[in-house]
């Protein structure tokens, strides 16, 4: 008697190779037969189980990797990590961008490293990153893990060690942003992350674009730790993954492209004695300068070239870059000093912000920035035209499109619309007519325009952008490409700003689509699947799950094909209000794309709902890079 028996199904079993209908058992959280349809004895009657389901006409995968995501603050307020669930993710990797809890809350005196290194890199509100700090009672990362090891979770977990909260431990989170280490405390930090690799952490994460900075004061205009790092303890720190072969996962210093070069050569097996395993992000097409995506894939065929050996994975978004702002509070607002001086403000002090914008000044310096390189002639008018700018936001009316405002009637349109609604003395309402008659003697121009509404409405003004990945086609290219693999979705970060907890579903959906073109529709989601589950699986080292093995932890998700066709990820999206934050999420919808996830022979989702059994029994585990699986058996019985 199996515990669940799925039967009829067209089984990916995550190596890529043609699918083939079976049933799958499951028995004690293991895989315990895998079954062919087509074998000469196979025998309908010997299929039994407690449970049943149909797999007629669907899919069936190993569990979902998410490669990149900052789930570290909800698993601790909802070990369900419902939101991952939902899109059949069973496994997700944190601790990205030298952010972490692996050495606990390290609070020290005033300070409080979480909230301040969290708030604004990962657009968390402080109220949310408190009820993490208040939960944590480890001081190390062996701590961390046996933390992690009693909580009921959802999907597995694989913690990295993250570089700025390293550099905090070793220095204090006061030294770690003015100087660098002693010899004594890099010593420090090297036995901190050898300790960490021996304990079974998948990986070193650290954080180098150039607009990520701290919350509290005195230090919101410094950057968080990690960025402070020099190469010659990046270099010391990376050695130290390279011996354990873990892997480093890196954020590039973006401004600098000699030192981008010089940081990712460290993954050359022929320059450093044994190759380095990098992941970094992100490979996008950035709106603003389309050469960006070319020179990162070239950057990627050189370091994994013969001559460099290098393990160099980019990871790709499998959609448009869309991020929501609201008012100034965007994580696009940090890449530019004149609306960073407004992220610098706590989130619910609107009168700080208004004070800011009218402080003697500020509008010309708002204005100058807004119209460099739309006027005048100099480089930066040049590089606009050359489409090679070094910021990512548009600056253009039209492509900020309002979600919702004090103004109903603005929901779902661009702001050039409403402005020049404004100057022909238009007004579909009362509410419009009085805004705008308020706001004429104030405009000259669109400068003028935008710099009224975020003084008027502040964060009441909820809008989005699309700044990356505006071309499907290209998209479509990325996703695919052998050298690259999906992921950058931020689940769990910028709670209110992206919305991309469905993005291995979009992936799968673009496979789909790329092989229905080309006649080799299966064979292109066999690959995707691969690129979902094994691959990133053994870039982590994680040997546990990523494929569908007799005798492996049984981590499933069904597909509905039918449904995915028609899955749509931007019609998905929608604002939740969460009770365990107390705070709104947008998060993403994919009824009936995914009828059923078992996580550890668990059955966690099934119909569109979670089951009772979520977040009741540990379905999940905190995985350990190098971790044995039970069983290497062959695919079919």
């Amino acid at each position: 008697m199996w515990d669940v028996l799925i039967k009829n199904t067209l089984l990916f079993d995550g190596r890529g190779e043609a699918p083939h209908i079976c049933d799958v058992a499951v028995r004690d959280g293991l895989i315990a037969a895998i079954i062919d349809r087509d074998a000469a004895d196979y025998d309908e009657s010997e299929s039994s189980a407690r449970e049943v389901v149909d797999g007629r006409g669907r899919w069936l995968m190993p569990g979902l990797l998410d490669i990149h995501t900052h789930f570290d603050l909800e698993v601790e307020l909802d070990p369900r990590l419902p939101e991952a669930v939902r899109h059949g993710t069973t496994t997700v990797v944190m601790s990205n961008c030298s952010l972490g809890l692996a050495f606990g809350a390290q609070r020290e005196n005033d300070q409080n490293p979480i909230v301040d290194c969290f708030a604004r890199v990962e657009n968390v509100p402080k109220s949310v990153l408190q009820k993490v700090v208040d939960r944590v009672d480890w001081e190390d990362p062996a701590g961390y893990y046996r933390h992690l090891d009693q909580l009921p979770l959802g999907p597995n977990v694989v913690p990295m060690i993250p570089h700025s909260m390293l550099r905090i431990e070793a220095m204090g989170l006061k030294d770690s942003i003015s100087r660098n280490p002693t010899a004594a405390e890099l010593r420090r930090m090297t036995e901190l992350l050898e300790d960490g690799m021996r304990v079974g952490y998948a990986g070193f994460s650290t954080d180098a674009l150039p607009f990520h900075y701290l919350a509290n004061q005195p230090n919101t205009r410094r950057k968080i730790p990690g960025q402070y790092g020099s190469y010659r303890e990046l270099r010391i720190l990376t050695d130290v993954v390279r011996r354990h072969d873990r892997v480093w996962q890196a954020t590039p210093p973006k401004d600098n492209p000699l030192a981008v070069l010089r940081n990712f050569l460290l993954t050359s097996g022929r320059l450093f004695g044994s190759t380095l395993k990098i992941t970094a992000v992100a490979a996008m097409d950035l709106v603003t300068n389309r050469s960006i995506i070319q020179l990162v894939v070239l950057l990627t065929r050189l370091l994994n070239s013969k001559f460099l050996r290098g393990k160099f994975v980019l990871q790709a978004l499998p959609a448009a870059f869309k991020v929501w702002g609201e008012g100034a509070i965007t994580p696009l607002a940090e890449e530019i000093p004149v609306l960073r001086e407004l992220n610098e403000t706590e989130l619910e002090d609107r009168a700080g912000r208004k004070s800011v914008m009218e402080s003697p000044g500020y509008r010309k310096r708002f204005r100058k920035m807004w119209y460099t390189g739309l006027k005048g002639f100099g480089l930066h008018r040049i590089k606009r035209w050359l489409g090679r700018e070094d910021i990512a936001l548009t600056r253009r009316l039209k492509d900020m499109v309002v979600q919702s405002c004090p103004v109903a009637e603005w929901a779902g349109e661009d702001l050039q619309s409403v402005y020049e609604r404004m100057l022909a003395d238009g007004g579909r309402s009362a509410a419009e007519r009085e805004v705008f008659a308020e706001l004429r003697p104030l405009v000259k121009d669109d400068a003028d325009f935008i710099f009224e509404l975020l003084r008027k409405f502040d964060t009441d003004l909820y809008w989005h952008t699309v700044t990356a990945n505006a071309n499907p086609e290209i998209v479509r290219e990325l996703i695919m490409h052998p050298q690259l693999l999906p992921g950058f979705n931020d689940s769990g970060a910028h709670l209110t700003n992206m919305a991309f907890y469905d993005g291995n579903l979009r992936s799968l959906r673009l496979a789909r689509e790329i092989g229905a073109d080309r006649g080799d529709e299966l064979a292109a989601v066999a690959r995707m699947v691969s690129r979902l589950t094994r691959e990133p699986a053994e870039l982590f080292g994680l040997t546990d799950v990523g494929s569908i093995n007799i005798g492996a932890r049984a981590d499933l998700v069904l597909i509905d094909p039918d449904r995915l066709a028609r899955y749509d990820g931007e019609a998905g999206i929608e604002v939740r209000y969460r009770e365990e934050f107390e705070y709104n999420q947008l998060v993403n919808r994919s009824d009936g794309v995914v009828p059923c996830v078992i996580i550890g022979g668990i059955m966690v989702w099934k119909d569109d709902e979670i089951t009772p059994e979520l977040g009741a029994v540990q379905a999940g585990r905190a995985l350990r890079a190098g971790a044995k699986a039970p069983s290497a058996a062959p695919i079919k019985v």
